[in-house]
């Protein structure tokens, strides 16, 4: 597993959250593995309590399964789950290009451009890991020109089963089209066609 930096101000439950999280969604932990209450208290220098309470938290999107008194496990890949996410995205990121071809000033369409040259040089260099934080950046990017950043932290709650299919693909996959399909995006925001 992962140990990522722990964020000024971040409080214990919101720390583990998000180290659990990454570590899912990269899949550090495998569907399957399982996860120790204890192991990650003394590893992140912990109680157990936030790590509970992060464990829940997953549990409620249906990230992790909770055996009261037995065992917590990283759940199985539920591709009604990822489908479920997909549409979810779909829906909002069209609604949120479409007034990010209204609002985008010149230096969010300059982010948004930056943000695919960088894409392009992790593809080509094979670092998937950056790819996904690129990737990530630049739909978070989308709604903040959108300015509705609130809307783009409510999918990442649903996203997780979907980002998880995500980073087996950017293992996986060597010429993802999805760097140029990103290209193609800013490109439309440009020419403010949310149509294309």
């Amino acid at each position: 597993m992962t140990i990522l930096e722990r964020r000024p101000l971040e409080i214990g439950r919101d720390y583990a959250l998000r180290l659990i999280k990454e570590n899912i969604i990269s899949l550090e932990l495998a569907p399957g593995s399982q996860i120790s209450e204890k192991e990650l208290a003394a590893e992140l220098g912990l109680s157990r309590t936030p790590i509970r309470e992060a464990l829940i938290e997953l549990a409620k999107v249906k990230i992790v399964d909770i055996q009261p008194q037995k065992k917590t496990t990283v759940a199985p890949i539920d591709y009604r789950l990822v489908e479920e996410a997909r549409f979810i995205r779909f829906v909002m990121e069209c609604a949120v290009v479409e007034l990010a071809c209204r609002q985008a000033q010149p230096e969010d369409l300059q982010r948004l451009n930056k943000n695919v040259r960088l894409q392009e040089f992790y593809l080509e260099n094979e670092d998937p890991d950056s790819l996904m934080q690129l990737d990530n950046e630049f739909h978070r990017m989308l709604f903040e020109i959108a300015e509705k950043p609130q809307a783009f932290d409510l999918i990442q709650n649903v996203s997780v089963h979907f980002d998880r299919v995500r980073s087996m693909a950017l293992f996986s996959v060597k010429d993802l089209r999805i760097v140029r399909d990103h290209a193609d995006i800013a490109a439309a925001i440009e020419r403010k066609d949310p149509d294309t």
